[in-house]
């Protein structure tokens, strides 16, 4: 056995991941606010590259260039909104920040008649509720925090919880329902016998034994429960909580025009980009100078790169769009319950990408239509068997159970096993625990808690 080292020559195959290909890729899996910072970025770092302005006669010798090159004029002109409008402004473009629910108690701690102590008391209890609008902190440790007495804390704490919104500042569950019905003036030796003690059977629908332990009516019971439903159990979350409103911009729109949906994409969520005019001036020093010359060329190759890899996004997106739109027509003509299945695989090989590509295209993307703005990603979803063949969404069956629901007589609520022989009437085929999954995903309670006296 001979060991040793050599030089020898082979020929193999790969892929190459080139830095214009990477940033082709992030282009495309950026959002709009995403791309949108990308770009502004890029206006910074590259001087050749500029937002379009007025066309004019000066581009004729870059077009020229760019033709000797091989490149298209698509390639390094787009089409798209420019936010640099001087003069086109209004108010819409403003957002007033929202009140916390901090600097909602403090306004009202600031106008109430605690000074001194009570007033530090105050200014500790109001810091120490959560944004759900819970106490954090014991009266113990308050009391211990600020130095004072603990009958002090108790009175400045029940003085703070006649504070709006009703059932501010409570310590837990009971004391927030109790707080909220003593507000109201409905809070009654019944009602707050059941809160405190009975309040995990009410949550259980047990209303007959309630009923029997309190030796009262069914419906009595049923009364209160509906009462105490209607309380906020959170009320603080009522409030901002002091982030930043993040709004959507759709990539795509949907109209229906003469019985057709036509899609088009949303041009003003761009900005429009072209290359410097300035270029122009500096490329015809560039020839005197070498060093020059290699640096606005890899600046222009880069400028061109840019903006055809955003027109190679943005047609990207329109064809997987108009591919999910022709699939899943009978959503936008009929609602959520005709959501057909739909994997990322049958939108590529429809279209002619990489699943991969499919992937990106349709993460943080947004779809506004007739039937309301929505992720690419909402129409992509596992389901189960119709009852032509057909698959059926996750989505839609979701919608049927919730309609099967909501027309249930509510003295008789249907069992999931109901449900499961009511939808296979309906040829969908589907298991009492993928029943259960589903109705469980839309926070609706079981039969037995649905129940109603």
């Amino acid at each position: 056995m001979k060991l040793g080292y050599e030089l020898t020559i082979e020929q193999t195959q790969k892929l190459s991941m080139t830095p214009e290909l990477i940033q082709a890729i992030q282009i495309l899996q950026f959002n709009n606010q995403e791309l949108v910072d990308y770009v502004q970025n890029e206006l910074l770092e590259n001087p050749v590259l500029e937002a379009e302005k007025e066309y004019d006669t000066q581009e004729v010798d870059i077009r020229e260039k760019i033709r000797e090159a091989d490149y298209e004029e698509e390639s390094f002109k787009q089409w798209e909104y420019s936010p640099d409008e001087d003069d086109d402004y209004t108010y819409e473009q403003y957002v007033s920040e929202e009140d916390t629910l901090t600097d909602y108690l403090f306004m009202q701690l600031q106008f109430s008649n605690l000074k001194g102590k009570h007033a530090a008391i105050g200014k500790y209890i109001i810091e120490a509720v959560d944004d759900n609008g819970y106490l954090t902190a014991s009266v113990e440790e308050i009391a211990q925090a600020v130095d004072a007495e603990i009958e002090d804390v108790e009175d400045t704490l029940n003085f703070i919880q006649t504070f709006d919104p009703a059932g501010i500042a409570a310590r837990n569950l009971r004391e927030c329902l109790i707080i909220q019905l003593a507000s109201k003036g409905l809070l009654t030796d019944e009602i707050e016998y059941i809160i405190e003690n009975m309040l995990e059977d009410l949550a259980d629908n047990k209303i007959a034994h309630i009923a029997k332990t309190l030796n009262m009516k069914n419906q009595e019971v049923q009364q209160i429960a509906d009462l105490i439903k209607t309380l906020e159990p959170k009320p603080g979350r009522l409030f901002s909580s002091g982030e930043t409103t993040r709004y959507v911009i759709p990539d795509i729109f949907v109209e229906k025009i003469n019985d057709e949906f036509v899609v088009t994409n949303n041009d003003t969520s761009v900005p429009k980009l072209m290359v410097s005019s300035y270029y122009n001036k500096l490329s015809a020093e560039a020839d005197k100078d070498e060093e020059l010359n290699k640096y606005l060329n890899d600046r222009f190759n880069a400028a061109v790169w840019l903006i055809k890899s955003i027109e190679q996004r943005k047609q990207t997106i329109y064809n997987v769009a108009s591919a999910v739109v022709k699939y899943q027509q009978d959503f936008f003509d009929k609602g959520e319950k005709y959501l057909k299945t739909l994997t990322l695989k049958q939108i590529a090989e429809e279209v002619g990408v990489h699943e991969s590509t499919v992937s990106r295209s349709i993460n943080g993307k947004y779809m506004q239509s007739p039937r309301g703005v929505f992720e690419l990603k909402y129409f992509f979803s596992s389901g189960v068997s119709g009852g032509d063949g057909a698959g059926v969404s996750s989505n839609s069956v979701k919608s049927i159970i919730k309609e099967i629901i909501n027309g249930e007589d509510p003295r008789k609520p249907y069992s999931d096993q109901d449900m499961v022989e009511i939808l296979k009437e309906k040829g969908i085929d589907i298991s009492r625990r993928t029943v259960a999954k589903y109705r469980e995903g839309m926070n609706i309670l079981s039969s037995s808690k649905r129940r109603r006296f």
